[in-house]
């Protein structure tokens, strides 16, 4: 009898060592991921990090998101890939403020085994395994085909656009400036790069409009020079002369949308740019590479006054707020 029972008791702990083991083998590996954002302030911003909470949720992904105190600081971005690095992140999720500038410690953290997805704004390296956003070029045209769709005439724009070396800005123009030479009867009258502040950009909009009083279209091309730029047409008066097509949503446009001062807004997909990122850097850590497409392109809408309740418009305006409560 005693026999029999030692012999149970053997094989009750002999099967709970296997279950501890296997228990323990086959628990999924929680991967390290850090995302470097260009802001950690702006809405645009905000809800990229509900989309890459989302997905870091969903694939146990240890996500840390990081940023520095303003859009043209480079220079943080780059110390901030070094530090992830020296903490050992396998992977990368990363929006560039300077595409040449920021190449070089990406590379760095490529040559240290580290994947690296890019959202929103590329950046100079071969080492980026895949690009997540807008299709900048392709934007820059919409909101430039939207101003000459809706006014007659001849057409007398200014840009205001953000840091000079932020590739996705620079596209967004190129794409606007090919489509406004392509239809001939518009001129670019000015072009100037300011701060991705709102206040700076206001004050830097409000002096371009005094130089320039013959500005009858403008096209912003961030959250916040959109929102510079609103405020100056309507500091001005000048809503009913001025066309403005700015880009991103958050309060104020949309509030200068429905009052008159912006006219359309070119609304990207950020949360799905956060989404996918991450979900990209799970999967290149886990042996899913060939799933990950070299470019994905998020959906960009126009929005205006005509469109602006629709169902479409709204979730794309607020996309944020829905997918956090």
């Amino acid at each position: 009898m005693k026999r029999s029972k030692s012999i149970l008791l053997c094989i009750l702990l002999t099967l709970f060592c296997l279950c501890g083991c296997l228990s323990e083998n086959t628990m999924p590996t929680q991967h390290s991921v850090v995302l470097i954002a260009k802001s950690t302030s702006t809405e645009f911003w905000l809800s990229v990090f509900a989309g890459a909470e989302a997905a870091a949720t969903e694939y146990n992904v240890n996500l840390t998101i990081i940023g520095p105190e303003t859009e043209e600081d480079y220079e943080a971005q780059n110390a901030m890939v070094e530090r992830a690095v020296q903490e050992n992140a396998e992977a990368i999720v990363f929006s560039a403020i300077d595409f040449e500038n920021n190449a070089g410690a990406i590379d760095a953290a490529a040559q240290a085994g580290v994947q690296v997805v890019a959202i929103d704004s590329s950046v100079d390296s071969t080492a980026v395994k895949t690009y997540i956003g807008t299709d900048n070029y392709a934007a820059g045209r919409m909101a430039a085909q939207t101003a000459l769709g809706r006014l007659d005439g001849t057409l007398n724009v200014g840009i205001v656009n953000y840091d000079i070396s932020s590739a996705n800005g620079q596209e967004r123009e190129r794409g606007a400036k090919d489509v406004f030479m392509e239809s001939g009867r518009a001129e670019i009258t000015a072009v100037i790069n300011t701060l991705a502040e709102a206040e700076t950009a206001r004050i830097d909009t409000a002096a371009l409009l005094a130089e320039h009083p013959e500005i009858n279209v403008l096209l912003a091309f961030n959250e916040p020079t959109s929102v510079g730029a609103a405020q100056a047409v309507g500091d001005l008066g000048l809503s009913e002369q001025v066309f403005l097509v700015g880009f991103d949503s958050n309060v104020v446009t949309v509030d200068c949308l429905q009052e008159g001062s912006v006219d359309a807004l070119v609304v990207q997909n950020p949360y799905a740019m956060g989404y996918l990122g991450v979900e990209s850097a799970y999967r290149l850590l886990s042996g899913g590479s060939k799933d990950v497409q070299h470019v994905v392109d998020t959906s960009t809408r126009i929005v205006d006054r005509e469109n602006l309740f629709s169902i479409d418009s709204q979730k794309a305006l607020f996309a944020f707020e829905q997918r956090t409560h």
